[in-house]
């Protein structure tokens, strides 16, 4: 067997299928066209659609190395040799093309000629009753019985679901020799130990399952294989485990130098060492292919990944950001085949360091609260940390549940998962209680059904904005009808239709239908898969039957208005990444007649100088009146010229390119403009925040601007009319007023302090606490220095005194004051641990020194419960 790279070992593999009729199709996104999943975990889930029969594959026969997530075992990545949230998968596929002859014979072919694995150690496993497929490996490959083993339905055979397709599958196994095996007299192909190692699985779709559990044939009979590229190269490059192949090696090497460790000879630093590697790929991954840091769904693993992978260079003794490092040791290794980490390595650098700077803000206190809660715990005698612990960490400090389970697990502790989701669940139910949760009342498992019956709707909106089409399905709320009468809201699909359904971020066409002299009402167009539904209203008495003809009739006047913010949406989209770095992606948007709203990755706010040069820079490209460019590509062509693609989307073969002369080019299905002088203007109203490195930007274009701009006109001069000034003083003259009213304030507060200070003793509560004077004193909005003055003339008398000083504002948050005089600090009062106690329960933190300490808190509703736990811990201090 000769040494191979992972990179010699994945072109060999696409080359020989290639050789043998396969069109090879570029990796598909990590994140599926499949609401079931989060990830694609397998090179067949961008295929599935083949196999269910809902799409024809362009090619009978395909090769990919398909990039994997799977999440299923997070916390024993780093622990075991094979264990991994990110890999590829090798897969050959074939639709009615060829069958377990040549997939088997092809296999063997790869293995021992093309890579040159000893045959003598090559194994094979089939499903009990598959005569076929042993006949193929005993007679024509010439596999002796003794290497070929048969296993039931739980080893060897696959479904797609309870009904559906499904076949026999056959397993190829590469026997490592004797140092792996567990010394058991069974060990043999099968065993859970490392000798014998699956390399290869071969599906055979042939049946579908229905029902009943009978098992007819399918239509054409079908291959399914994958093979994990980190796994082959482990055996091909004869190392222990997938971790020392040179798909890990150089990000682990990098943590050993960095950290000042030897890779081996510990395993808590080898545990570490892995996980980097291992996340630190995902994430990257991830970031590429559009995933966003989030608290739900992928972006949910995603942070969860980062901060596991922060976690443990914590532990490693990495202070600082570091994640970011490895990147330029990744593209190395992977950047050849996969362009993604180069084009968007800006955007993944960024996100990365807003995570992790965030995270590692939240790390330490959260660290200190769990190191408390074990301390706690274990002076107890208990050994599970309450449900309401994990909560806290994961609201608050955003610590992952997983991420506690394992710092609890080095600690000898459990967790209560129990209690845990019991927290979650209230905060769920209060979050629904807050928000109206909105349904719809149509059906919505009939899509799929009409589209086989009747194929794709075409749409004619592009050229068109009036159409007509033949009714082909009627939908109201208990599904398929044959008629529509009276009445009522429903859904009407057309053969073909101007009307553009909503996708990308644009809003869906409105307007009218005319049907058998009806007027029907179309509130809103949205897409099923390939056809189009109309959400339809009649508002008169009438009927609506199948195969009638419709005269469409799109909102015209409202659609421009939609062109012009998508259009504007794409300028917009340009000019940011000039102005503020390429790093900017978009993250979301939304195109309608009123407004457009784009969401794009960015780390910090965008300054009103940096908003002014895009406004500049997009009206500049609207008083050029640009003529657009749209036109068609094959997914190769469009990435050749440089077309932005937006990864929230799902692209086919061929694409369609939008394009303004020598500014922007994006890919996009939506309506545009003809010129970029038909926008007419374009003015942001707003850019904030909507979470970790995702900013969002406001806007209008036409005629919304030119009424934004009456509006300010007619506000400027009733302002300057108030104010009895004239355009140029009017900001002079407001800040004058504004100054003079602040001053009139502070002249107020200066009286009330003079007032407080002159009667202290009578604003204040006493009381004895154990031989100490204690004066309480809780006043509305006053800061910390005055609180300090009040408290420094209260304090001055002979006994041992102490003064508590609470200020709450309107918003209920708290600063707290305490002062203790010498005769108070002699008998053991600590004003700095008083603070540092009741600032916690206060949810915030302060302190100081014995005599003088202050904090603060945003939870002031508590402020009574703080002041009882001062008085009890100066009940307690002893002289």
């Amino acid at each position: 067997m000769k040494y191979l790279t992972s990179n010699e070992i994945r072109d060999l593999f696409i080359k020989f299928w290639e050789s043998k009729g396969a069109k090879h199709l570029e990796s598909f996104s990590l994140v599926p066209d499949d609401p079931s999943l989060l990830f694609t975990i397998a090179g067949m889930v961008p295929l599935k659609p083949y196999y269910l029969g809902i799409k024809e594959p362009e090619y009978p026969r395909v090769v990919t190395s398909q990039k994997c997530v799977r999440t299923n075992d997070i916390e024993n990545v780093g622990r075991t040799a094979r264990h991994h949230t990110f890999f590829e998968m090798l897969g050959n596929f074939s639709w009615g093309s060829y069958f377990k002859h040549e997939a088997i014979t092809w296999a063997w072919e790869f293995l021992t000629q093309v890579i040159e694995l000893d045959p003598s150690r090559l194994y094979a496993t089939i499903y009990k009753d598959d005569e076929e497929a042993y006949n193929v490996w005993h007679n024509d490959v010439g596999l002796p019985d003794d290497k070929i083993f048969r296993f039931g339905q739980d080893e060897n055979y696959w479904f797609m679901g309870e009904t559906g397709p499904c076949g026999p599958c056959s397993e190829i196994y590469y026997d490592r020799g004797e140092k792996y095996s567990c010394g058991k007299s069974t060990c043999g192909v099968g065993c859970d130990c490392d000798r014998y190692m699956e390399i290869w699985n071969l599906v055979f779709t042939q049946f579908d399952r229905q029902k009943d559990g009978s098992l007819p044939l399918l239509p054409h009979k079908n291959i399914d294989t994958g093979m994990g590229l980190e796994r082959l190269t482990s055996v091909i490059q004869n190392v222990d485990t997938d971790y020392e192949t040179d798909l890990f090696t150089p990000l682990i090497k990098l943590t050993c130098d960095k950290a000042g460790i030897t890779y081996g000879a510990d395993a808590k630093n080898d545990m570490a060492a892995r996980v980097i590697a291992d996340h630190v790929r995902a994430v990257a991954f991830m970031l590429a292919d559009g995933v966003l840091p989030s608290n739900d769904g992928p972006g949910y693993v995603l942070r969860r990944l980062l901060r596991r992978a922060v976690r443990f260079g914590k532990l490693l003794g990495f202070e600082k950001n570091f994640l970011c490092e490895y990147l330029p040791v990744l593209i190395k290794i992977m950047g050849g085949t996969y362009k993604e980490l180069i084009t968007q390595r800006p955007v993944i650098e960024n996100i990365i360091n807003v995570e992790e700077e965030k995270f590692n803000n939240t790390l330490r206190q959260g660290t200190e609260l769990f190191e408390s809660e074990c301390a706690k715990i274990k002076a107890a005698n208990s050994d599970l940390i309450p449900g309401e612990i994990i909560f806290t960490l994961y609201d608050t400090f955003g610590f992952p549940p997983e991420l506690t389970r394992e710092m609890a697990e080095e600690q000898n502790l459990k967790i209560d998962e129990a209690g845990f989701k019991t927290c979650m669940e209230n905060q769920r139910e209060r979050a629904r209680s807050s928000s109206k949760q909105k349904k719809s009342a149509l059906a919505g498992d009939v899509y799929n059904e009409i589209e086989n019956e009747f194929g794709k709707t075409q749409f004619t909106g592009y050229e068109k904005s009036n159409d007509y089409g033949k009714i082909l399905a009627l939908l109201n709320s208990e599904g398929r009808v044959e008629k529509i009468s009276g009445n009522c809201e429903f859904e009407i699909v057309l053969d073909k239709t101007p009307f553009y359904a909503e996708r990308g971020g644009e809003v869906g066409d409105t307007g009218i239908m005319k049907i058998n002299g009806l007027v029907v009402k179309i509130t809103n167009t949205i897409p099923h898969g390939n056809i189009i539904t109309h959400l339809a209203k009649l508002e008169n008495s009438g009927e609506i039957n199948l195969n009638d003809l419709a005269e469409c009739e799109v909102d015209n006047e409202r659609r421009k208005a939609i062109r012009r913010n998508h259009t504007a949406t794409h300028l917009l989209h340009e000019a940011l990444g000039e102005i503020l770095g390429r790093h900017v992606r978009q993250a979301g948007s939304l195109v309608s007649d009123e407004f457009l709203r784009f969401d794009f990755t960015h780390h910090s706010p965008v300054t009103d100088d940096e908003i002014a040069q895009a406004e500049k820079m997009i009206n500049a490209q609207i008083l050029a009146n640009t003529e657009l460019k749209i036109k068609e590509y094959t997914r190769e062509e469009a990435n050749n010229l440089g077309a932005k693609a937006l990864f929230e989307e799902k692209y086919g073969e061929i694409v369609r390119v939008v394009e303004v002369p020598g500014f922007s080019m994006e890919l996009c299905g939506g309506l545009h403009v003809e010129r970029t002088g038909d926008i007419g203007a374009f003015k942001i109203l707003r850019e904030e925040s909507i979470g970790s490195g995702t900013r969002r930007i406001l806007a209008c274009t036409g005629l919304t601007v030119i009424e934004l701009l009456q509006k300010l006109f007619s506000l400027r001069n009733s302002m300057t009319a108030l104010l009895s000034t004239d355009e140029e003083n009017l900001q002079d003259k407001a800040r004058s007023l504004v100054n003079e009213l602040k001053a009139i304030k502070s002249e107020i507060q200066a009286t009330k302090l003079k007032q407080v200070l002159e009667n202290a003793s009578k604003f204040l509560e006493h009381e004895d606490i154990n031989g100490v004077a204690v004066q309480t004193g809780i006043f509305p909005d006053v800061k910390p220095d005055t609180l300090r003055e009040i408290g420094d003339k209260a304090r001055a008398n002979a006994e041992a005194s102490v003064v508590i000083l609470a200020s709450l504002n309107s918003e209920k948050a708290c600063q707290l004051v305490i002062m203790a005089n010498e005769k108070a600090v002699a008998k053991g009062i600590d004003a700095g641990k008083l603070v540092k106690e009741a600032c916690v329960i206060l949810g915030g933190k302060g302190g100081g020194r014995k005599n003088t300490a202050q904090g603060g808190g945003r939870d002031g509703d508590k402020l009574d419960l703080a002041l009882k736990h001062i008085r009890k811990i100066i009940n307690s201090v002893n002289e």
